[in-house]
């Protein structure tokens, strides 16, 4: 039986982004992007929310533009140093244009992006029924739609990788009140990131 997941980046008190809305903390570096890749070869289907969704469109074309650069000689503009960083992103981007996506929108009218479904609002039969028939697990993106699909009783892991830096406040990364999980992997990689994937319970 499939998985639904739910999985962030987010700072060591909790928070996706901080409280003007900034999240550049978090970007993972090419050890934690690499295992990053390999978690998500795993996944069918990612549920989106709208600002989620958005900032995860360029990845629809940074294969192609990547691979095109990096195929001609002195072509990337990439320090030595970040190489193993590009080709994580670059492997990251081919992974995400093979998934099936659907965004939680009132206000978009069209997609940018291709295997891609817009609905109206999060509804748990609807998602139910997705995860009965899927093959793959399916991936939730975003604390905004996430909170819905944990009051829903759907979400049957939590995958968490906590940055080395505290923000204060912001966009929590967990809905509020109480949430049982119970331990299944920790791994802590080398720039001080720990990862930690919970059942819940």
């Amino acid at each position: 039986m499939v998985s639904l997941i739910y999985s962030a980046i987010c700072s060591i008190d909790g928070y996706v982004a901080d409280r003007d809305g900034n999240f550049d903390w978090a970007v993972p570096d090419a050890q934690v992007h690499s295992f990053v890749n390999e978690l998500e070869r795993g996944v069918g289907t990612y549920l989106l929310g709208r600002r989620m969704y958005e900032t995860m469109i360029p990845w629809e074309t940074m294969a192609a533009e990547d691979l095109e650069r990096s195929s001609v000689p002195g072509g990337s503009s990439v320090p030595d140093e970040f190489a193993g960083i590009e080709a994580a992103t670059v492997e990251f981007a081919q992974i995400w244009r093979g998934i099936d996506k659907i965004v939680y929108s009132t206000t978009l009218n069209e997609v940018s992006t291709a295997r891609t479904r817009i609905v109206p609002r999060f509804e748990a039969d609807f998602v139910s029924s997705i995860k009965s028939e899927a093959v793959q697990d399916i991936s939730i993106g975003g604390p905004t739609v996430a909170v819905s699909a944990f009051a829903a009783g759907l979400v049957d892991e939590v995958r968490l990788f906590l940055c080395p830096v505290s923000v204060g406040s912001g966009l929590r990364a967990l809905p509020e009140g109480r949430l049982d999980l119970r331990l299944l992997e920790e791994k802590t990689f080398d720039g001080g990131v720990i990862y930690l994937r919970y059942a819940v319970r």
